[in-house]
């Protein structure tokens, strides 16, 4: 990410614009699974740190999806964050969602753990921005579109949505 100087900021303010924060508090939900996940950009990537309770143990799809839009729910935010119209992969390949994260795993009802992702961005003017998208954790494993099957090229066949919430800006704390 590359930022201009401005002679007229401060460099308190300077450094805000080149470390920019922003968090995701999963929605009240009837599968019971809550958590908070921070994200982080800098100059290699996005850092997500993310602490979630409530979710069988094993692993669970872990996407970003299109739409911050939760009025019905987890269904509401569509489908899996594509920019550049690419079908699914895992969070390491070149073909891929730029929502998809992979998984998450879960281990006596706690998730807890943090990845980097150099293609999705904090920067408001950059296409694959997250703000104002949702996180979404899904049921079961994500097959990182290598499943065998169309679904797989689409959803990675990681099932139900049973948590999400809103990314937005946070303040650094």
């Amino acid at each position: 990410m590359k930022t201009r100087k401005n002679k007229h900021l401060s460099k308190k303010t300077q450094k805000t614009a080149e470390h920019r924060n922003a968090v995701c508090v999963l929605h009240p939900n009837k599968h019971n699974v809550s958590g908070t996940i921070h994200f982080t950009e800098t100059k290699t990537g996005v850092s997500v740190k993310y602490d979630i309770k409530g979710l069988k143990d094993g692993d669970h799809g872990f996407h970003i999806h299109e739409y911050g839009d939760l009025t019905d729910g987890c269904t509401s935010s569509c489908a899996h964050f594509n920019p550049y119209g690419l079908t699914h992969g895992g969070p390491k390949d070149i073909i891929r969602h730029a929502g998809d994260l992979g998984n998450i795993h879960s281990m006596d009802g706690i998730s807890k753990g943090s990845m980097k992702d150099k293609i999705i961005s904090l920067d408001p003017s950059h296409i694959c921005n997250i703000i104002g998208r949702a996180v979404v954790v899904h049921e079961d494993p994500d097959d990182l579109g290598k499943g065998g099957n169309e679904e797989s090229l689409i959803t990675g066949n990681a099932g139900k949505r049973l948590a999400c919430g809103i990314i937005g800006f946070s303040k650094n704390c």
